[in-house]
């Protein structure tokens, strides 16, 4: 198993093999019209549905192809230094915590966000490698990272965002949890523990139905690498646990800071 993770990578990034055939100026023109249509079409379907994020979209997928760019050419100079991997482990987990923070509370003390994401997501990942089942390499531990660190900064926007809207919406129920003595943090917990929660549903949700409704980039990734089914599930049960413990862990702190007016 140690090997997978190279070779995974080593097939996805090849010319003619993965999951995107890109052989010539060809196979690139139609890939860019491909990329333009879809962040144009989502555009437009914004728009019309009058959801208030058309330009978002536009710009969203902008930075995607500018960053995934210079990723592209910057990755093998990470993966050739531990310091370099360092670096970029931390650059993910500052971008990581200023997004989720900016969406939470961006008048407010956004950099508490940082809290949910790192202590979400850094020591699952320090633990997988350390129990050996994830090899001690960068080019393995920055990809489980990279996993773990964005789906702790979707759970800390969600849970944050929820948590701060439903002590927002029911300010009712939490001034009356004061009034019977409970505690500011108490009152608010009462009220937006359950909204917070919420954030939790899609990786269930995934995890429910892996392999029934999707079928995950590291369990794809794997096959492509040459492993077998039975290999390639268990690297993508692993990749979807880890995210079930990461998750719980970002909305229970996000939680707490909300309520304790930290995040805010």
């Amino acid at each position: 198993m140690t090997g997978m993770p190279v070779v995974a990578l080593s097939t996805l990034i090849r010319a003619d093999a993965g999951l995107v055939q890109i052989q010539n100026v060809g196979d690139a023109i139609r890939l860019a019209v491909a990329v333009v249509a879809c962040a144009v079409l989502a555009a437009l379907v914004n728009l019309l549905g009058r959801l208030g994020h058309a330009r978002d979209d536009l710009v969203a997928a902008l930075r995607a192809a500018v960053q995934l760019t210079a990723i592209g050419f910057l990755i093998v100079w990470v993966m050739q230094s531990w310091w370099a991997t360092a670096g970029f482990v931390a650059l993910m987990v500052v971008v990581a915590s200023v997004t989720a923070g900016r969406r939470i509370a961006p008048q407010g003390r956004w950099w508490y966000a940082g809290l949910p994401v790192f202590l979400g997501a850094v020591p699952v990942g320090v633990g997988l490698v350390a129990s050996g089942v994830v090899p001690l390499a960068p080019i393995s531990v920055v990809p489980i990272l990279g996993i773990l660190i964005g789906n702790a900064m979707t759970a800390t926007t969600l849970a944050g965002r929820r948590a701060r809207d439903a002590l927002t919406q029911r300010r009712g129920e939490f001034e009356a949890g004061l009034s019977i003595g409970l505690m500011r943090a108490d009152a608010a917990l009462l009220v937006a523990r359950d909204e917070a929660a919420l954030a939790l549903l899609p990786g269930l949700d995934q995890t429910r139905t892996v392999g029934l409704v999707t079928l995950p980039g590291a369990f794809v990734g794997t096959l492509l690498g040459g492993a077998t089914p039975l290999q390639a599930s268990a690297v993508q049960l692993l990749v979807l646990v880890g995210l079930l413990l990461v998750q719980s862990v970002a909305t229970v702190l996000t939680l707490q800071l909300v309520v304790r007016d930290r995040l805010v």
